[in-house]
């Protein structure tokens, strides 16, 4: 199944995509009051009429440096005994179709293509075994870094956070399992990084729990699960593209700033 938010005329809303069909949520997948979201029943409207956004709306979403064995091969470095942990703000997030803004006068900016998952309800101290009663679904994410200013900092909030640092979408699967899954980075139409979450340092079951133990996760909050090799720049005029297996595709226009 999938899960979109969308803006129809003046209205946002969630819904359910079918095929070309979007069937209206009557509330949010996320509330917390346990009710289920129904439908709207006069609401069903042609995917053509709607703009998709950013599918939900996070917290935080905690990122993942060094998660895929291949990436850690990329730059030599020894496998983590734990999982690194860094954060992006809210602030970073745009949906499918959106710009990625550059920052003023930048050196090297990069894609990043990976998995996200997308929590479903309040996540605090969770077991591995129970983690899929805490994941609404998988969705597409870039983890777009600023190199320069993340090897001059030595720590990641500037690096990754600016605004538009952080597109996803372009909604959330809710029907697939995560432990294969191909991962693809497209620029411009020609493939940049080719990967499997198989390759996967730390699986899905274990960051759930790793970070709920550190940081209660909230509905809508995301955990992006690092990226394989192949990393590499972007510049004013192009397009980036992440496609995974069982989600889909999100695409991005890379634009200057004003």
């Amino acid at each position: 199944m999938k899960i979109i938010r969308f803006q129809y005329r003046n209205k946002i809303a969630y819904g359910r995509l079918d095929d070309e069909t979007v069937r209206v949520y009557r509330i949010s997948p996320f509330d917390e009051s346990g009710a289920s979201p129904g439908f709207l029943k006069a609401d069903v409207l042609p995917l053509k009429d709607v703009r998709l956004l950013a599918p939900c709306q996070p917290t935080k979403i905690v990122c993942l440096g060094l998660n895929y064995r291949s990436h850690a091969a990329e730059f030599q470095q020894k496998l983590p005994d734990l999982p690194l942990l860094f954060m992006k703000p809210p602030s970073a997030v745009i949906g499918p179709e959106e710009k990625i803004v550059l920052p003023p006068n930048p050196e090297r900016i990069d894609y990043e293509g990976e998995l996200g998952v997308v929590i479903g309800k309040k996540a605090k101290n969770v077991p591995e075994n129970e983690f899929a009663s805490y994941v609404l679904g998988y969705t597409c994410l870039n983890d777009v870094t600023d190199r320069i200013a993340q090897a001059r900092d030595g720590q990641w909030t500037r690096a990754k956070g600016y605004d538009t640092f952080a597109p996803f979408g372009p909604w959330i699967e809710t029907a697939i399992s995560p432990d294969n899954l191909k991962l693809e980075t497209f620029v411009n139409g020609e493939t940049k990084q080719s990967g499997s979450t198989a390759d996967l340092i730390f699986n899905i079951p274990r960051l759930v729990n790793f970070i709920s133990g550190i940081m209660t996760l909230m509905p809508g909050d995301i955990i992006a699960t690092g990226t394989p090799e192949g990393i590499g720049p972007l510049k004013a005029g192009d397009t980036v593209e992440i496609r995974i297996e069982g989600i889909g595709s999100l695409r991005n226009q890379v634009v200057a700033a004003d």
